[in-house]
Order: C-alpha cells, then structure tokens, then sequence
C-alpha cells in the first residue's frame, strides 16, 4: 500500500524512505511534485519519473552485474597486462616458444607478487569525441523509444588516446574494460526492468503544494491537472520507456509533504485514495539535536 507521510519540514521524511530502499535494495528516486506540469504545458510530464527510476534501476543492476564478473575480468586484464609488459610476444617464432612461455610465467608471478606495480606500460583508452551540447528531445520521443543522444552520439567516431600510466593504474582500468565487455547489457535491461515494476520506490515531495486549497480558480486548476496525471500511474498503469515497457502496479509510491497550508484532504478524492496509509511526524526537539550531534552511529 503506497504511504503519505505529514510532518514539518527537516524531519527526515526522504532520509526514511532512502535507508528503507537500501535495505531492501531497491530502485528509489525522489521527485518533487511542484516540479511537474500538467499534460500540454512546458515542463516535465509525470512518467518522466518512472523512466528515471529504471535509469538508476540499469546503474545498480549494471554495478552488480560487473562485480559478479570482476574474477574473471581480473584474470583477462592480467593477461592483458602481460601483453604490454612482453610487447611483441604474439610474434616470436615457434622456437622461441618455450623461452617466451617461461617469461611470461616469471613475469605472471613478479606481477602477482607486486614486484612490478611502479613501472609503466602504454595502454590505450577511448575518448568520446562528441561535442558537449545537450540534445533537447521532441514531446512523445521517450514513449516511442528514441534515445536522440545515442543516436547523435553514434554519429561521432571514437577516439582512442594512448597513455603512459603506472601498471598498478593500467590493473584497474583493463579490469573496468574486460568487465564492461562481460556484461550482457540486454539482461541488464530485462533486470531493471524487473526490478523497477517489482520493487522500485518513488518518494513525491511536496504533494502539498499541489494541493488546491480553497476552491479551483485560476492556477489552482493546473494543480488539480497534475494530480489527475499523477493518478493513473500510482493506480497502475504501464509507461513506454527506451528499454521497453513498465508497469507500475507494485512501484510503492510514498508522497510528503508539510501541508502548512493545504491539507491532506485538498488533494483530489481518488488520489487521497490511493494513499491508505497516513504517517504524521513530530517535529524534532532540542534533544533530538543534541543526540543527533553527540551520538553519531556511523
């Protein structure tokens, strides 16, 4: 059941709702509702949460992913490395087989050892040679899975630049490269979105002020527009995003807000519905501060 939480403001309403994601390691975001306008007029539309979400959703499940092949990116990278330590080995005659084969496992084991972190090897790293300029999509583009910075990125060639850089350096970086080539990008994706429609977390800010207290004249209607926008995709409803489809039936959304002026019951009748759970916090006293300063857990 989605939450609303009330209370004065540097209670530490998104700090809850943060730590409860981490412990259940799941995709979390923080929107403010303010920040939204109502379908038709400039500004950010409401989905545009729910396909943040499964961005950051690709960035955890991408980060786990890597780590769970780093053994084998570290063995890759190792072989790597001896390659630019022994430049040239791939070409020496058959003859010599035996000798260079004894090398390199002299070399594997001084490398393993730490013997050679200080010297130097030159290793090439790719450059994105893509103007810095933001690219400023189309209305409906992100619906119909057009990513147009990947496309304009694509249009410029890569480039690589060699660089002279201590082995201990060039360990890591071949590392972060073979495991980036381990990685399967689409179960990547499939993973996120998984994740995102089974355990991901929007925290909506500021729902007060979206709140129409008082009557719906003048700029009280386009708040009233943002929240019927909001409604469809905290009841369920299913939003296009470039990496396919997501439903956002099981998504736990969480809205706070102050509510100085406006009041829980000045939001629409059927959003205030879809919020069964009420949560209302004392502010902090001057006690809570003094053990927030003298008794730090971490």
């Amino acid at each position: 059941n989605n939450i609303i939480m009330i209370d004065p403001t540097g209670v530490g309403k998104t700090e809850i709702a943060r730590r409860l994601a981490k412990l259940a390691q799941a995709p979390f975001i923080k929107v403010e509702a303010s920040k939204f306008t109502e379908v038709g007029y400039v500004g950010r539309d409401v989905e545009s949460m729910v396909r943040d979400l499964v961005e950051l959703a690709i960035i955890m499940v991408k980060a786990e992913e890597t780590e769970k092949k780093r053994l084998l990116a570290e063995d890759q990278a190792e072989e790597k490395l001896l390659d630019l330590l022994l430049p040239g080995s791939s070409d020496m005659p058959r003859d010599t087989e035996d000798t260079q084969n004894s090398t390199r496992d002299k070399m594997k084991r001084l490398l393993r050892m730490g013997e050679l972190e200080e010297r130097y090897v030159e290793l090439e790293t790719e450059e994105s040679t893509m103007p810095a300029m933001e690219v400023m999509s189309p209305p409906g583009a992100e619906d119909m899975g057009i990513n147009f910075k990947d496309m304009f990125g694509n249009l410029f060639p890569k480039k690589t630049k060699r660089r002279r850089i201590r082995v201990e350096d060039a360990r890591e970086v071949l590392i972060e490269q073979e495991a980036q080539k381990l990685v399967d990008m689409d179960e990547v994706h499939n993973l996120a979105r998984q994740r995102t429609e089974q355990n991901g977390i929007i925290f909506i800010d500021e729902i007060d002020k979206v709140a129409s207290p008082g009557g719906n004249q003048g700029p009280e209607v386009s708040r009233e527009g943002v929240q019927r926008d909001i409604l469809p995709i905290v009841e369920g409803s299913t939003v296009n995003t470039k990496y396919g489809p997501v439903k956002t039936d099981h998504i736990l959304f969480i809205a706070a807000g102050a509510f100085h002026v406006a009041k829980p019951s000045d939001l629409i009748p059927e959003l205030q519905g879809r919020f069964p759970i009420r949560v209302e916090l004392d502010s902090l006293t001057e006690a809570d501060f003094v053990q927030i300063l003298t008794e730090p857990r971490n």
